[in-house]
């Protein structure tokens, strides 16, 4: 026989049905954080030990391989190109230096470029549309329509940022990664010369040995290498490089590296002063961030451990006062 409910006991039973439902998807992404298979733990430790043995090996390869990863880039998509052709957006990305930039978060070629116009110019266009959406149908404020629509277009200028904001980021991690691991190529790309190697060998060397560390660097060096064999002008490789990764210790060996060949002078005591002079910086950034910690700590200190000192050391005069009345 048919049910007949009320608006009132309708409108719990749906509450009760979503609690049951955000119940029933928690537990089950907390599964696996609950209720651990230790066996497969155990196996899973095996196996990485066992795959460690072999990873300087493989980085070796993923090394030898980014030369080639480099120069077959995927084709760019169709119907962003479509978008792009049609607008005319590379020549505006010319001029903003979106090249560049894609360059140096390690994106290379047209089919990045291509996706990162395109959509900046889709975020831009769907955002407005999300967003209406949004305050129309979920928030519902007591607003004219007009407003809606104003703050609604507004998020136009979030979504064009919204790519943009992603590749500084993976700009970011690829200089933390770079920076980290330089001087230690400095240090190997010095040994390799003074063992009596040439420098388009030396660089190449260096990629192999340094991908267990940073397959960004290793990425860098082995283009580095591919243009020292290719290009009429090594100057013009060295250059590259600072370009491309940005960083002013890169930048300070790029000019170390073409005064050396410009001037004729040891290329080895200029790599032994570079590196010297990289890892002094590498340690300086370590000790200034070390010295930021105290004023980053106060704040938390203040909002946290103050509070709970001060009701450890004023709740037994507390307990004392009202006793004694």
């Amino acid at each position: 026989m048919p049910i007949d409910l009320t608006a009132s006991e309708m409108q719990q039973l749906l509450i009760a049905l979503a609690a049951v439902a955000a119940f029933g998807a928690t537990l089950v992404l907390a599964w696996p954080w609950v209720f651990r298979d230790r066996l497969a733990e155990r196996i899973d430790v095996i196996e990485n030990g066992a795959r460690q043995s072999g990873r300087a090996g493989r980085s070796r390869n993923e090394a030898n391989g980014a030369k080639r990863s480099l120069l077959f880039a995927k084709e760019p998509n169709r119907i962003f190109s479509e978008i792009v052709e049609r607008l005319s957006l590379v020549r505006l990305a010319d001029e903003s230096g979106a090249s560049q930039l894609l360059r140096m978060a390690g994106l290379r070629g047209r089919a990045p470029l291509i996706a990162y116009l395109a959509s900046r110019l889709i975020a831009a266009t769907a955002m407005p549309a999300f967003a209406f959406a949004y305050i129309k149908f979920i928030l519902q404020p007591d607003l004219p329509l007009p407003v809606i629509l104003a703050m609604a277009s507004a998020a136009s200028i979030i979504g064009f940022a919204l790519p943009k904001l992603y590749v500084r980021n993976l700009i970011s991690k690829r200089h933390n990664s770079l920076r980290r691991s330089w001087p230690d190529a400095l240090d190997l790309l010095l040994i390799c010369v003074e063992s009596g190697m040439s420098s388009e060998a030396a660089f190449r060397k260096v990629a192999e040995e340094i991908g267990a560390q940073s397959r960004e660097l290793a990425e860098e060096m082995s283009l580095t290498t591919a243009e020292l064999a290719y290009l009429s002008d090594r100057r013009k490789a060295y250059e590259n490089l600072g370009t491309r990764t940005g960083l002013d210790s890169i930048k300070a060996t790029v000019i170390g590296l073409i005064q050396s060949e410009k001037y004729g002078t040891s290329l080895g005591q200029t790599l032994r002063v570079l590196a010297k002079e990289s890892r002094d910086f590498r340690m300086s950034a370590a000790e200034k961030k070390a010295a930021a910690l105290p004023p980053k700590l106060t704040v938390p200190m203040i909002v946290f451990f103050l509070p709970v000192l001060f009701a450890v050391i004023a709740t037994p005069a507390v307990i004392q006062a009202i006793g004694g009345q």
